[in-house]
């Protein structure tokens, strides 16, 4: 084996060293470099066309259900950010400030946004006047800083990060409750249908539910480490905001009303699920939908044959890029198939045609599934069709296995010490008859730090017992609790 071939493979174990594997992965499939500042990383142009494959999923079912794109300033003044008290007290440990421009010191503290409702929500209630104002939908893609990473974990856990913010406001508490579940089933679409993951969907504790909200709902995807990611949230935030920043509206009887309003986002987390669930000891492993090359051909050739090798692999990948897949056609002299191979297994490309000169004499191609090397031969007639096929069969393979992991991970436990055993033996999610008091989840935290990721979404729903799983006091609801990212 080359020096090259030696530095392109992954050295590391997933199933032994999940953390050293993960960061081997994220550099060596170039998607992202450590910054020099602690808690930031440069994101490299691979990776950044996954978070534009992920946004531009989104974006599209945004609009169509009526939001629409906007941008706000990246500073807030401190004013702003007092308005609305739980805001303050959420963030307040993670926010940072500029207190300096050039030389001279600011007048007010402007903090980076940890959030922005307390910008969006002002300009929010100068553009709503009357019921005709709404409802009022927007949407900004931007960055935030929260400044409360220790340990850099690429995409995971950073102080800045990508992310989607949407804020609405509407009439009535069912509207706005309604645009809270339509934003959460697009979240949970985006996680099964674009990065082939299944997920668990509830709502967030009391005591952890967003700061100012009524109710915070999430969806939840269990990672093969046995720890719960928060995919995506989408808060309820009922009329507290609207009416911190004066966002009213008068209804057909001229009556002046508070709006109800709501806020989701998801960020470049999902990319961290997304490497975390589905990618092995060989490298990346990417589900054809978000994937930046969906396709890649490798030619095989010697001298004899070389141009007629390269003519016929040029008209494939002539026909799969009209038919808007994804291509890349391998045609580099000073590398050898073995080597390409490798290279693109690494950086997880779905699917990978081999052309030598048999394909080209008997009219075919040679097609090989990334996940697990599974080859078939097809024929080259229609071969944009059936690569279509071979995609359905890769997004299978991937979404089955992280079904089967959820499925398998899924433990009910009804006292403290079961609790306990069971996280630290199998992790995944154990759910528990709760009280409903958080004294009950600092218990379970502090011995093994894990915690209540969600309860049910429907709070009429019976607990799947009638003590606390940790107090034996009367059981109010069924509490999922996992190690988390």
């Amino acid at each position: 084996m080359s020096d090259d071939e030696q530095e392109l493979g992954i050295t590391e174990s997933k199933e032994h060293s999940p953390g050293d594997w993960y960061a081997e992965v994220v550099t060596k499939a170039e998607l992202a470099d450590y910054a020099p500042m602690g808690g930031f990383i440069v994101t490299r142009p691979r990776g950044y066309a996954l978070w534009e494959g992920l946004q531009d999923h989104l974006d599209s079912w945004f609009k169509k259900t009526g939001a629409q794109n906007a941008y706000f300033p990246a500073l807030i003044p401190e004013s702003y950010l007092e308005r609305e008290s739980d805001i303050v007290e959420g963030f307040d440990p993670e926010v940072a400030w500029v207190t300096h421009g050039g030389h001279d010191e600011l007048e007010e503290r402007l903090a980076f946004r940890p959030t922005s409702e307390s910008i969006i929500t002002p300009f929010m209630s100068n553009w709503v006047r009357s019921h005709r104002d709404l409802p009022l939908r927007l949407n900004q893609w931007c960055s935030v800083i929260r400044w409360e990473a220790t340990e850099t974990k690429p995409f995971f856990r950073t102080k800045e990060f990508l992310w989607q913010e949407g804020h609405t406001a509407h009439e009535t508490e069912d509207e706005a409750w309604d645009e809270t579940m339509t934003r959460l089933d697009q979240y949970e679409n985006l996680y099964e249908d674009v990065l082939a993951i299944p997920v668990l969907r509830g709502r967030k504790p009391e005591h952890d539910k967003f700061p100012g909200a009524d109710t915070t709902t999430t969806v939840e995807a269990l990672m093969p480490d046995g720890k719960s990611v928060q995919g995506g949230t989408s808060h309820y935030l009922g009329q507290g905001f609207a009416e911190a920043y004066d966002l009213t509206y008068t209804d057909e009887n001229e009556d002046e009303r508070v709006a109800h309003t709501t806020s989701w986002g998801l960020s470049w987390r999902a990319l961290g699920a997304l490497i975390m669930t589905h990618s092995d000891d060989q490298g990346l492993v990417v589900p054809p939908k978000i994937a930046p090359e969906q396709v890649v051909i490798v030619p095989i050739w010697n001298e004899d044959n070389r141009e007629k090798v390269l003519e016929y692999a040029e008209s494939v990948a002539d026909d799969l890029d009209a038919a808007d897949v994804r291509v890349e056609l391998d045609d580099r002299d000073e590398r050898n198939p073995g080597f390409k191979f490798n290279e693109w297994e690494l950086k997880g490309v779905p699917v990978r045609l081999e052309i030598g000169p048999n394909e080209v004499e008997d009219r075919e191609v040679t097609v090989v599934h990334r996940p697990d090397g599974e080859d078939a031969v097809e024929d080259r007639e229609r071969i944009d069709e059936t690569i279509q096929s071979h995609f359905d069969r890769v997004y299978a393979k991937l979404y089955d296995a992280a079904k089967e992991n959820l499925e398998e991970n899924v433990r009910e436990a009804y006292e403290t010490s079961e609790i306990l055993g069971t996280i630290g033996r199998y992790g995944g999610y154990v759910k528990t008859p709760w009280c409903g008091d958080e004294a009950c989840e600092q218990v379970i935290k502090e011995e093994i730090a894990a915690e209540i990721v969600m309860v049910p979404m429907d709070r009429d729903e019976e607990p799947i017992g009638e003590e606390c799983g940790v107090c034996g006091d009367e059981a109010c609801e069924t509490a999922y609790f996992a190690k988390s990212y």
